[in-house]
């Protein structure tokens, strides 16, 4: 099969899997939005960072919101979490939730369960994503790690000619315990070899990781 009409079939897939997803799971969607909502009137869904998808282009990409409003913005900018940010920066831009003082008490339980990943169907199904591929990035982050790793960017124009994923090579093979550095490579390696067979293991993978949470953040 070429590449052309396996990305043709796999855009099918996407748009098929996430109506049915949405359809199957809005109980639970819409249940966990009033309770974001009641906990402290903010918004359901994380306004910040956008991600950078296909192409390179930014987008909105739909999480549940887990911890305070604007804690993106208020951890770079706010003097207050200026030892979180340095232990943020320090690690990878990666934070264990035990030490985010900026995690409500039920975005705690939402990461626990990984239901606050869940609203990313409708990026699916609008075509901003896919059910698999590499895992969106961020501006800052992109700009932070590429001047200690310049020579990644050939890494990211290969990341950046297919839709980002839900889930990925990098969800069922480590997780936050895989740097930045070594994830752009893998996330390449995918881009260049993927094929439905790849794809199919990923999905099969994926229930085990978030069940066991293998690499997870706690």
């Amino acid at each position: 099969m070429s590449k052309t009409h396996y990305k043709f079939i796999k855009r099918f897939f996407d748009i098929f899997f996430s109506i049915l997803l949405l359809i199957l799971l809005s109980p639970l969607l819409l249940f966990t939005s009033f309770l974001i909502w009641v906990n402290d009137g903010g918004s359901i869904f994380v306004k910040e960072p956008l991600r950078k998808g296909k192409e390179g282009c930014n987008f909105k990409m739909y999480k549940f919101r887990t911890m305070i409003p604007d804690a993106h913005s208020q951890l770079l900018n706010n003097p207050k979490y200026k030892e979180l940010k340095t232990k943020w920066v320090k690690n990878g831009n990666k934070m264990n939730s035990q030490e985010d003082s900026r995690i409500t008490g039920i975005g705690r339980i939402l990461r626990k369960c990984d239901i606050d990943e869940l609203p990313q169907l409708i990026n699916v199904f609008l075509g901003d994503m896919s059910l698999v591929g590499p895992r969106p990035t961020y501006d800052y982050e992109i700009v932070q790690h590429l001047k200690k790793y310049p020579k990644d960017k050939r890494f990211l124009k290969q990341i950046y000619t297919i839709r980002p994923g839900i889930t990925g090579i990098w969800q069922v093979s480590g997780r936050n315990n895989i740097v930045l550095h070594d994830r752009f490579k893998m996330d390449a390696k995918y881009v260049r070899e993927m094929n439905f067979l790849i794809d199919l293991k990923i999905l099969l993978k994926t229930p085990f990781v978030v069940i066991t949470r293998k690499g997870a953040y706690e």
